[in-house]
């Protein structure tokens, strides 16, 4: 970087490259996402880490998603105003091993409610979408459903 510039560059390393107080800011930062630690002091206890260690690196180091291998989708999807449909369809998706994102359902309008789901699909998902596709029109009270 040139001196004086203020402008963030980030680098992709191994992480085997790297000292492990990286790999532990990322184990204590996974801690606390994922609430298995109540705050930051327990944290770093839990990842044998120092607080000031954690502190100086924790908005500096952070895990890589591979953008080729996981993308985000979002299906619009008109459902029938029946008990059980949402969870027929979440449990289609799931066969699928996708991670559900967020799910927004509007009040029904003439006993059909749209749902639009958004989830994160592993690896080279294509021939598998249109399998998935295919799924979710198969499930009674899926009137319609259309990938965003």
């Amino acid at each position: 970087m040139i001196s004086g510039m203020a402008e963030q560059e980030l680098v992709l390393v191994d992480k085997k490259a790297l000292p492990d107080v990286f790999s532990k800011v990322l184990l204590a930062k996974s801690y606390l996402s994922r609430n298995m630690a109540r705050n930051s002091t327990e944290a770093c206890r839990m990842a044998d880490i120092s607080r000031s260690a954690f502190y100086k690196y924790k908005d500096s180091v952070y895990f890589y998603e591979d953008k080729d291998k996981r993308r985000v989708v979002t299906y619009s999807l008109w459902l029938s105003d029946d008990p059980g449909v949402l969870s027929k369809v979440l449990a289609k998706l799931s066969s699928y091993h996708v991670n559900v994102l967020t799910v927004n359902q509007n009040i029904p309008v003439d006993r059909v409610a749209v749902v639009t789901i958004t989830f994160r699909t592993n690896g080279d998902a294509e021939l598998e979408l249109e399998a998935m596709h295919q799924g979710l029109l198969e499930i009674p009270g899926v009137v319609k459903a259309k990938r965003i």
